[in-house]
This record gives C-alpha cells, sequence and structure tokens, in this order.
C-alpha cells in the first residue's frame, strides 16, 4: 500500500514538472554532446599536433647548424617578433608582402566580417584608436545588423515559403504539415547546391592552394559564423583583380546568411519542430487559471472597499440620534 501511494507520488511529480524534466535532460544531453566533441577532437587532432612540433624542432635544428653565427637566443627574439606581426595580419615573407590588409576592400571585407560576427581573425586592428574604433562600431553594428537581417528574412519568408506553402495546401488540397516538410526540404537542397557546393567548386578553382573539401569547409565555417580564419579567400600572393575577388566574397557572405537564416527560419515553423520546442519551455498561465486569479483579485478588492466604505460611514455619523417627541396637543397650533 505505501509502495504503491509512493509511486503515484513519484509519477504525479514528475507530471506536474515534466517540462522541467525534459529541459534536464536537455542541458545533460547538451553536456554530453559538447564532452563528446572535446575528446574527438583531441583524438584526431593531437597526433598532427605532435607531429607539427617534431617537424619545427627538427627545422629549427637545422637552420642552427647551418648558420652558426647566429645564436639560439636572436633568432627566438626573430620568431617572436614575425609571429607576433602575423597574429594581425602582417607577414614577413616575399610572396606576402604585397598584399595590404586596411586598403579599402580589405577593409570591407573585415567590417562585413566584424558586423556579422563571423570574425575570421586572420587581421585586426593595429592601432589603439582602431581598437577603440572597433569597439564602437560593433556596439551599434551588430544590433543595427540583427535588425537589418530581421527585417529582411522576414520578407523573404512570405514569398519563399508561406504562400508558397499555403497556395500548394488550398490548390491541391493537400496536408500542410507534409507540404510544409517537403518544401523546407527541396529549400534545403537548394541553398546547400547555391552556397556550398557551387561556391566550393569556384573557391577551389580559384585558390591555388584549396582543394573541394576545403573549399566547402571554408564556405560552411563562413556562413555559419564560425569563422576559425585557417582559410581566408584573396590572401595568396599575386591574386588577379584581388579587389574585386574581395567585393564579391563580402557580397556573398551577406547573401549566404540571409539564405541560412531564411533555410533556419523555415524550418523552425514546422510543427513538428515547434512541438518539440514546448517540450523544453515553460508552460504559460491557462487563460482560465488567469481569469480566476482576476476574478479573486477584484473580489479582494470589493470586500476591502466596502469595509473602508462602512468605516467611512461610521466616522461620518458623530452625533447620537435622538427620537423626535410628538406634541401633546396634536395639531393644536397655539401649543405648536
Amino acid at each position: 500500500m505505501l509502495q504503491s501511494l509512493a509511486s503515484n507520488s513519484c509519477v504525479r511529480l514528475i507530471q506536474s514538472h515534466k517540462s522541467t524534466w525534459y529541459f534536464l535532460f536537455l542541458v545533460l544531453g547538451y553536456l554530453l554532446y559538447l564532452i563528446f566533441g572535446a575528446v574527438v577532437f583531441s583524438s584526431v587532432e593531437l597526433p598532427y599536433e605532435d607531429l607539427l612540433r617534431q617537424e619545427l624542432r627538427t627545422v629549427k635544428k637545422q637552420f642552427l647548424q647551418d648558420n652558426a653565427c647566429l645564436s639560439k637566443k636572436r633568432l627566438e627574439e626573430f620568431l617572436e617578433k614575425a609571429l607576433e606581426a602575423s597574429n594581425y595580419g602582417v607577414s614577413i615573407l616575399n610572396n606576402a608582402s604585397a598584399n595590404w590588409n586596411w586598403d579599402f576592400t580589405s577593409a570591407l571585407f573585415f567590417a562585413s566580417t566584424v558586423l556579422s560576427t563571423t570574425g575570421y581573425g586572420h587581421t585586426a586592428p593595429l592601432s589603439d584608436g582602431g581598437k577603440a574604433f572597433c569597439i564602437i562600431y560593433s556596439v551599434i553594428g551588430i544590433p543595427f545588423t540583427l535588425l537589418f537581417l530581421t527585417a529582411v528574412v522576414q520578407r523573404i519568408m512570405v514569398f519563399s515559403t508561406r504562400r508558397p506553402v499555403m497556395y500548394i495546401h488550398t490548390r491541391w488540397g493537400l496536408s500542410k504539415p507534409l507540404v510544409a516538410i517537403v518544401h523546407a526540404t527541396l529549400l534545403a537542397i537548394l541553398a546547400t547546391s547555391c552556397f556550398f557546393l557551387i561556391p566550393a567548386a569556384i573557391f577551389s578553382s580559384l585558390e591555388e592552394n584549396w582543394n573541394f573539401l576545403e573549399s566547402f569547409y571554408f564556405c560552411f565555417i563562413s556562413l555559419s559564423t564560425i569563422g576559425l580564419g585557417d582559410y581566408v579567400p584573396g590572401e595568396s600572393f599575386n591574386q588577379r583583380f584581388r579587389e574585386l575577388y574581395k567585393v564579391g566574397i563580402t557580397v556573398y557572405l551577406i547573401l549566404g546568411l540571409i539564405v541560412m537564416l531564411v533555410v533556419l527560419e523555415t524550418f523552425c515553423e514546422l510543427q513538428q519542430l515547434k512541438t518539440l520546442r514546448k517540450m523544453f519551455y515553460l508552460k504559460k498561465e491557462k487563460p482560465q487559471d488567469r481569469l480566476a486569479i482576476l476574478e479573486h483579485d477584484h473580489l479582494s478588492f470589493t470586500a476591502v472597499a466596502d469595509r473602508a466604505i462602512a468605516r467611512m460611514e461610521d466616522k461620518s455619523e458623530p452625533f447620537v440620534s435622538f427620537p423626535v417627541l410628538a406634541s401633546p396637543g396634536g395639531d393644536d397650533p397655539m401649543i405648536r
């Protein structure tokens, strides 16, 4: 008997806090996924890092042996200065000295990566004034960009998703959730082809050291606003039409980001995903519950008001009322 009561109470507790339990499972799943990614990246990349470190030590040791007049300390100072400059996008190599990082087209590309929060990191402001302006520019520009993207995506969604789905639903009488799923799938395939596969093929042909996988990797890292900065187009030696190429990449990033947001918004409007999201959200107050609360508050306020009025009426009669005595003569005018 006690066991059944305890089990029933546990079931009621779980049912009454179902969204909370779902949310805890969501947090746990996210942490496990984060740990899973760390384990995979560490196991895959750590051997390559160790191999690269060994190669660098070998090259450095051979260089010092070939140049006995150069001390190890002087070499370390030179390399430290060169690496510090490289972190700001300035290279001492002859094949990279012809490219300027802060001409107009490069600065335009940098501004687009800042406002879109992509941030490749291959170029950074050198001066204190540039760093201060970057902070102010980002504080104003990032919310401005979000407003711009929201307005653009909202208008595109009307013509790319809502009207086509409604037209097919009313024209052929198909199920609206089914039409929405098929439409979202076709839209995702079209966006992947136009903004990932085709640009990857173009980048692999324009960039000398990029293969198709590296080009596709750049497209995904850029349009998902991850922006690792290990692959940046237009930075190779003697890049033809570099200024025009940089402007084209800037336009591609902005358009691609808009298309990605349209696709994500299309999937978010699917009924199945809405139901899935509601599992982890806090439940809103039902209208009946809200009405009951308002009625209770109204009754309480009315009772308090009635008490206050009664007290005021009691205070407004300070004198004692006496009964009216009738004249003994009745209507006798003399006595009156």
